[in-house]
């Protein structure tokens, strides 16, 4: 039943959907936005690294015992996992993935926080559009963190800073160590009040180009319910529904807006 509403609701988003590659946008910089970093044609090398990670991920065999602090996953239920499974059915994918290494590289955040590592490919797609940025990000499962490292290495990538630990212990450690967040991807627990909590953590440490970029905001009703609260909260001013994540600005000088773009 949760499956066929979760159908319904896409089916909806893709109908009332609006601003394809920027038609009818209004606001200056959505529209750049949308035409840059959701419909821009720019291609990087960095892509085809990750893709070739990606499909020798798909292929591997090994398996990996899995500590899992979120909701878990509807695919995958034995703690014991294959990588390609957990390739296939938790990493970001290609579409986003690379919509996100284009905003990070249009927008140049320095200190980029990553809230559930998984196997990384999300990492990798914050961390390679600039090796002087900072990426921190925080996995609560050691093998999977482990084989995520190994993933780092293997594109020799080195400004990633991994935390292993539950995310409730270890993002108020590393809050109290930094200044400022420039880009937060939340990806670690998919229930309301984690979301939320994490949320309003993180807000204590954001200012006027802060993007915050939320995972699955439509998986559940609890989702739903604390993508409501976040659009409500008087700091962010625009926020973009992309149905399978949401993004968050905080710009001063913006109108108070909430936009479904169709992409």
């Amino acid at each position: 039943m949760q499956k066929i509403k979760k159908i319904f609701k896409y089916f909806k988003y893709k109908i009332f959907a609006k601003y394809r590659k920027g038609y009818g946008v209004h606001s200056p910089f959505l529209y750049h936005f949308v035409r840059e970093n959701l419909y821009g044609n720019r291609y990087f090398y960095a892509f085809d690294d990750i893709a070739e990670l990606r499909y020798d991920l798909l292929c591997s065999d090994e398996k990996i015992s899995v500590t899992d602090f979120g909701v878990g996953s509807e695919k995958m239920k034995d703690n014991i996992r294959k990588v390609r499974d957990i390739a296939k059915y938790s990493a970001v994918s290609e579409k986003f993935g690379e919509m996100l290494f284009k905003t990070v590289e249009y927008y140049k955040p320095k200190t980029i926080l990553e809230l559930g590592t998984s196997l990384g490919i999300g990492t990798l797609y914050l961390a390679l559009p600039d090796s002087k940025a900072t990426i921190y990000t925080i996995e609560g499962c050691p093998e999977t963190a482990k084989k995520a490292s190994d993933n780092f290495k293997e594109l020799n990538v080195k400004n990633i800073k991994q935390l292993i630990g539950n995310i409730n212990d270890k993002l108020p450690e590393l809050l109290n160590g930094i200044d400022k967040l420039d880009f937060v991807y939340f990806d670690g627990n998919h229930r309301k009040d984690a979301t939320l909590n994490y949320f309003y953590q993180c807000l204590t440490k954001a200012h006027n180009d802060t993007i915050f970029y939320f995972d699955d905001i439509h998986l559940s009703e609890g989702m739903e319910e604390a993508w409501k609260e976040i659009k409500k909260n008087e700091k962010v001013t625009l926020t973009v529904d992309l149905f399978f994540s949401g993004i968050v600005f905080f710009r001063k000088e913006l109108s108070k807006e909430d936009f479904t773009v169709n992409f």
